[in-house]
């Protein structure tokens, strides 16, 4: 045991002691060097061995012990626990099978293994080196220090009222004109669009859906019994024609769309079909929907339906997981005041409110200017690594049909069925996103998107240039 435990703490790391001692000891139990049920030196002994005091060893001791790697025996001291029950229920710890037929249920349980994003160029997110850390840490100190009165009560519906009053100023930029009452926060992206499908659809009502498109909304909107149509989708927005068709023969109540950094594709709609859309909606009498969560990505001047439309006609949608952090879970909805009003109702009878803590550790990261600068550098990381990865897919055979130019999406023409190349990706446990997922039909098809960040990992170019065989 005692050469075991013998390990030198970094005194000059800036890392606490007792957070040395905790992954130390851990690693030593995962890595089965200390047995279960081997009796952990005495919290004197430790303490002297170390040379740290015995409050360090207590603390360290209290934690493991939460973790489940040692149990205190009252009287007779700590040990080592058996962790292999455990092992056993973590859902992360092996890589997820792969179903006869990939679905989107299956691509979402991928994407929460606990793997390196680095092998997951499927993922929608960037890894966590590319974002702000620093500023949500600083943020949520911040907050510790404040009275902690308004952090234990329930929070408005409409959101955290400094937050909506940032995002009037951050949307004024956008050219869009939204005061605080006519924004509501929310979970995320995903519950925003919940949030207005529920609210203004009713089972066997049509939603139109660019083609491809971000593949979770399919199945939330298929479970609540509505029929979900896709627009195809070109390099500079919808299939006018076919919109036009698909919005007579369907009578859609919402069309739901990327007008900036479309998912998977990375383009935008340009203004001229943007004022047809808009055009279309009136005509057909159906809600566009704008969902605006890239818009930190893009470095200016696209054009936005709600900047067009005023909010008449146009719901927007925006947040912060793609260039803040995916776990704060804060997005928003600009609307009428009329229908912010409705969904704020509909949020209250659904989870009374959001999480006041994360919209203020969002509004303070806003409000003090730094996240333009991180946006700034994020945008110029993307554009550096966008050139080299485009050549060397081509180099492979693949094709990236339209070429971005911002964004960290790739729509890769593979030359082949991407169902069956994810599925020996995740042998190699790599994570690929099929193009069968982000369409409506859930066809075969050789296209796939990569996201551009987890391309710097060498092991997935291994792959690409191999295809798994």
């Amino acid at each position: 045991m005692t050469d075991t435990l013998s390990f030198t703490l970094a005194r000059d790391s800036g890392a606490p002691l007792a957070d040395q001692i905790v992954s130390a000891v851990a690693a030593r139990v995962d890595e089965r060097l200390l047995r279960p049920g081997a009796r952990m030196p005495s919290i004197r002994r430790f303490a002297a061995s170390h040379g740290v005091s015995p409050f360090t060893v207590v603390a360290s001791y209290d934690r493991l012990v939460a973790q489940g790697y040692l149990e205190s025996r009252r009287g007779a001291g700590f040990f080592v626990r058996e962790r292999q029950a455990q092992a056993r229920g973590l859902p992360m710890a092996q890589p997820a099978p792969v179903p006869a037929e990939l679905d989107i249920a299956w691509l979402v349980r991928s994407m929460f293994r606990q793997a390196p994003l680095g092998l997951a160029p499927g993922s929608g997110v960037l890894p966590a080196d590319w974002l702000d850390g620093p500023a949500v840490a600083n943020a949520l100190r911040a907050l510790s220090r404040q009275n902690c009165d308004g952090l234990l009560s329930y929070g408005s519906p409409h959101g955290f009222l400094p937050l909506r009053q940032q995002l009037q100023l951050t949307l004024a930029e956008l050219e869009i004109d939204a005061g605080p009452e006519q924004l509501v926060t929310t979970l995320g992206v995903t519950q925003a669009l919940d949030l207005v499908a529920r609210a203004f659809c009713q089972s066997g009502d049509t939603v139109l859906v660019d083609d491809p498109a971000w593949f979770l909304m399919f199945g939330s909107f298929a479970a609540m019994g509505l029929k979900v149509v896709g627009v195809p989708r070109l390099a500079d927005g919808p299939d006018l024609a076919r919109l036009e068709e698909l919005a007579a023969l369907h009578r859609p109540r919402l069309f739901v769309i990327n007008s900036v950094l479309h998912n998977p594709s990375s383009t935008s709609v340009s203004a001229a079909k943007a004022f047809q859309m808009l055009r279309l909606a009136e005509q057909h009498d159906f809600l566009v929907v704008e969902d605006d969560i890239y818009c930190g990505l893009h470095p200016g001047g696209a054009t936005r339906l709600a900047a067009l439309d005023g909010l008449r006609r146009v719901i927007y949608l925006g947040g912060f997981s793609k260039s803040m952090a995916a776990n704060l879970r804060v997005g928003f909805i600009a609307t009428s005041r009329e229908r912010a009003a409705l969904l704020a109702d509909r949020k209250m009878l659904a989870t009374l409110s959001t999480s006041d803590i994360g919209e203020r550790v969002v509004y303070k990261i806003l409000a003090e200017g730094h996240h333009r600068k991180h946006l700034d550098r994020v945008r110029g990381r993307l554009d550096a690594a966008r050139p080299g990865a485009l050549r060397r897919l081509e180099a492979l055979g693949m094709r990236v049909d339209p070429a971005p130019a911002a964004g960290m999406f790739l729509w890769v023409d593979a030359g082949t069925d991407t169902n069956a190349l994810a599925a020996r990706a995740m042998q190699h446990d790599l994570l690929l996103a099929p193009g069968s997922l982000f369409s409506p039909s859930q066809q075969p098809s050789t296209r796939m998107r990569l996201n551009l960040a987890a391309l710097q990992d060498p092991g997935v170019w291994r792959f690409l240039e191999g295809r798994g065989d």
